[in-house]
Parts: C-alpha cells; structure tokens; sequence
C-alpha cells in the first residue's frame, strides 16, 4: 500500500473532506460495545454520507477503525466504505489498532502517510504507542512531520488520533499526546499550517493555538460526555465532520450526526 497519493483537482476547486473515526469494529460483524452494534452504526454514518456528501473528494479515517486489531474488522471496514463510497480513502492509527496489520492492507485509493490535492497537503500523523492508550508523536514521526512541513508551500492540515490539548475530562485527558507542546512548537512554526484535526475523545471539540484551529470529532458509534471528570456516555448520536478547504487557505468545518434514530447503548456503564 503506497504511503503518499497524489490526487489531481482543479487549483481552484473548493475540496471537501470528510472524517470519521473511531469506529470500534469487533473481529466479526454485529460485535457491540456497551450495547451497540458498531458495524450498524457505522453502516447508518456511512449512509449519512451517501446522502448529504455526493460532491466529497476525500475521506479520512482517524484512528481506532478496530476495537481489537482483528484483521477481519479492518477488511470488513474497507468493504463497507467502498460498498457506499467510490473515495479515495487515508486512515491511520488508534490506540485500539494494530498499525502493522493495516500497512499490509493493499487497497487502490488506499493511503496511510499524506496526499496533496490541488492546493493543500493532508498529513496523517501517527500518534499510536505500542501496548499502550495515551499518544506520542514519536521521533521518526516528528521527523517526517517536519520533512512534510518544509518541503511545501501548499495549505496544510495535519490528522492524528489522539488530543493535542485537554479537552476537559480528566479520565480522557490522561492519554493526551505525551510530547504535544513539541508537536505544537512544531506546527505553530509554519504559517501555512491551518488546522490540527483528531479523533479518540468521541466528542466535537474546538479551540486555536496560535493561528492553528483546533478540532475533535465525534465517533460514528459511542460518545463520551463532554467535561465530566469519570467516564460517562453521552446521548449525543453518532456523526462525522466536514471539511471545506478554500483555494486561498482558509477551511469551514461543521459536525453532522444521526437524529432518526436511537441505540440500545449501555449508558449506565462505568467503562469499557
């Protein structure tokens, strides 16, 4: 599977992308967590998208695809976006992934480093550690990050799976990027970087550092309540984000979710 795509658009198109994320797959279809199919829900986001994002360029996937690493949830899950979607797809890594597994993956349209279309660069940033929940943006990353970063002048937004900053909940908040004042450092440094964009908090989050805007998005199947200090679920329905990136630089982003329908979650649970 090639790392890098490059994808031909008009230099004055306006791009939309879209992200999911964190969609837990188990090993075999119709697994759940805390008392959700995960697959039906991605399966209902997915068709959030056929209906409402007939004009995306690109889809991005941020991390815990899998619940366990089974090789069969990140197959199926290749499956069922392209069974919808004819995009050209970027994934990378969760703490619940297993990075290894997905690099074997050979797929046309199919992508794990960056791409460039029309005037902007996509970064996909691997902040996965090893046996481990919190992220670290670790030193050969960091240097590919900045290789990236100084050999273009293209508009810039940069994926990852984990928080950069505190968003708010201190049980989540302990697995925040490890070394993200250097990750920071390092972005707020490039004038033409225009967001830092991640997953893993199963909620909508914003915020800016320096000229940076800030972003966390939903997951296509549980939420966790914004701002408490113990894990809880909130009743927030599962979603995804858009992105509209703007010839000049600057991008519009907005959160979609599922209103017509309800799960039967476990939102009495203390964990999972």
């Amino acid at each position: 599977m090639p790392g890098h795509q490059h994808i031909h658009a008009e230099a004055n198109k306006t791009l939309r992308v879209l992200q999911i994320t964190d969609c837990h797959l188990g090993a075999q279809a119709g697994d759940c967590l805390l008392g959700l199919n995960t697959d039906e829900s991605l399966g209902d986001v997915l068709e959030m998208l056929v209906t409402r994002e007939s004009s995306a360029d690109l889809l991005l996937a941020t991390g815990d695809i899998s619940n366990n690493g089974a090789s069969t949830s990140y197959t199926r899950f290749l499956d069922s976006v392209w069974a919808k979607l004819k995009l050209p797809l970027g994934w990378l890594a969760g703490n619940h992934d297993q990075p290894q597994v997905m690099e074997t993956i050979e797929r046309p349209n199919l992508f794990y480093r960056h791409v460039d279309i029309a005037n902007w660069r996509i970064i996909l940033l691997d902040s996965s550690v090893p046996e481990a929940v919190h992220g670290e943006v670790r030193p050969a990353e960091m240097a590919r990050l900045q290789g990236l970063l100084a050999d273009t002048d293209k508009h810039t937004l940069v994926f990852v799976h984990h928080q950069p900053v505190l968003v708010g909940s201190a049980w989540m908040d302990k697995y925040i990027i490890r070394n993200a004042e250097a990750l920071l450092d390092e972005l707020g440094r490039h004038s033409h970087v225009k967001g830092l964009i991640w997953g893993h908090v199963h909620q909508s989050f914003e915020a800016q550092y320096k000229h940076i805007e800030l972003r966390a998005t939903p997951s296509t199947c549980i939420q966790f309540k914004p701002l408490e200090d113990d894990f809880a679920l909130d009743k927030a329905m599962p979603g995804y984000r858009w992105f509209d990136l703007h010839p000049d630089g600057h991008f519009q982003t907005g959160v979609e979710r599922i209103t017509s329908k309800h799960y039967p979650i476990e939102f009495s649970s203390g964990g999972y």
